[in-house]
């Protein structure tokens, strides 16, 4: 409560420069707009509206032509955050005009800005998860911890505001922990939480895409909890500065469609977009696939599902108890008339929901193109005779749908079938419910797909 109090007075102090926007401060000459985007390279769910938007140049096109209509210069600066807070700082003290966060903080920031006199509007998605399996709790390699229940007591790292750390305070409630008193909570960046788990100051990590993926891969981290298992949707999204939108509505149709655009990219070039996105970012290209690929972990998609804003409202109820923001008017923060004229009648097809793509995949070493499978069976018999040349194998979590690499998975032998789990907890809980059924190490899995 100390950070939110020392939080809340930065900004008040910021609150005199909201009248000098970023937009405005290029404005000199009365030819030259410049715009501000505030995004999250490693945050790899938000890439259509940031690291792979950057990339494909596909803003810079747009406000080029906006240029040759109107006679003004546009110039984009970005600006790259660790997390979505800093960008609703930076956004209610006027130097940031288009951001993009999670499903947490987007609330926080609609209700800062609004407190500040600066409101803030949600103007499009970028990736989700109908599950919740963007968010994932997760222990060191052999750490006796093997469910939520063994947290109690334990020092957990989280970035409190977060995606990630909603899930968390949600998840230890269904597991009858009291998240303030139950656990020692440690609020830390994402960076500094990996750190503190790899040295043992922390017992777990909660923290949102791409980190649980990183340390996995890394062979730093052992998943706990999968974000998938409370069946609640999260997601990232894009907001706008109200005065900015105002002001330029070009611009930020002109933002929309090129979201748009990359969101296209994305889906028709899954291996191409998601080696541009690692190469940016820094981080594996075989992580950023766990969740961008084609049946990814993700979902990307601009359009302000009915489903999601609902969950938003479910949201606002947890920030509350965590007193770190009032009343949220979820309604007058989602603005989609800027994103239905980039779709135009389209608009109404886009909401509709789309099958989910298969999720058992491999990529080997070499190609530009991953090969899918009906299920975890062929999948392990095709990664058997491809042991040398295998990158990555994905599997999704029997239970949850949650993809996770395979060799990293917790496995499952029942009768014929071979199950993968994210978490030892669910594998255990599947043991428990099915008679006969017994744990195999990843590489007895491969040796029973036959």
């Amino acid at each position: 409560m100390k950070r939110t109090a020392v939080a809340a007075s930065a900004l008040a102090l910021l609150l005199p420069l909201s009248g000098c926007g970023a937009a405005q401060a290029g404005d000199g000459d009365g030819k030259t707009v410049t715009v501000t985007v505030g995004y999250q390279s490693k945050t790899i769910n938000t890439v259509t509206a940031g690291t792979l938007l950057r990339s494909l140049g596909s803003f810079d096109r747009a406000l080029r032509a906006q240029g040759r209509r109107d006679g003004k210069t546009y110039k984009v600066v970005w600006q790259d955050y660790a997390t979505g807070a800093p960008i609703t700082a930076q956004m209610v003290a006027g130097k940031i005009d288009i951001g993009s966060m999670g499903d947490f903080p987007l609330l926080i920031n609609a209700a800062r800005g609004r407190a500040l006199r600066a409101p803030t509007r949600l103007v499009a998605v970028t990736g989700y998860n109908l599950r919740g399996a963007l968010n994932t709790v997760v222990t060191r390699p052999g750490s006796p911890l093997r469910t939520l229940a063994d947290l109690r007591g334990k020092k957990v790292s989280s970035s409190v505001g977060s995606a990630s750390d909603g899930t968390l305070v949600r998840a230890l409630r269904r597991a009858g922990i009291d998240p303030e008193q139950d656990v020692h909570k440690l609020n830390q960046q994402p960076a500094v939480g990996a750190s503190a788990l790899q040295s043992g100051a922390v017992d777990a990590l909660s923290q949102f895409v791409a980190w649980p993926g990183l340390l996995t891969f890394q062979g730093k981290a052992r998943a706990l909890y999968d974000g998938g298992a409370l069946q609640l949707p999260t997601f990232h999204g894009v907001t706008v500065a109200d005065r900015f939108a105002r002001q330029r509505p070009a611009v930020v149709k002109a933002f929309l469609a090129a979201q748009r655009e990359a969101t296209g990219y994305l889906h028709a070039h899954p291996v191409a977009a998601a080696e541009r996105v690692a190469k940016a970012a820094g981080l594996p290209p075989e992580v950023v696939y766990l969740y961008n690929g084609a049946g990814g972990i993700a979902t990307f998609d601009p359009a302000l599902r009915p489903e999601l804003i609902a969950a938003l409202k479910k949201d606002v109820a947890v920030l509350r108890a965590a007193r770190l923001t009032g009343p949220v008017d979820v309604d007058g923060f989602v603005d989609d008339r800027y994103l239905k004229a980039v779709y135009g009648s389209g608009y109404a097809k886009a909401l509709r929901p789309a099958d989910p793509p298969p999720a058992d995949e491999v990529w080997l070493r070499g190609e530009d193109r991953t090969h899918s499978f009906r299920d975890p069976v062929a999948l392990l018999r095709f990664v058997r005779s491809h042991r040398a040349t295998v990158r990555a194998a994905y599997v999704a979590d029997a239970t949850t749908g949650t993809r996770w690499f395979a060799d990293k998975a917790v496995w499952v032998r029942d009768g014929a079938r071979l199950l993968p789990f994210v978490t030892p907890a669910a594998a255990d809980s599947w043991i428990r419910d099915h008679t006969g059924a017994r744990g195999v190490a990843y590489t007895a899995a491969l040796e029973a797909a036959r």
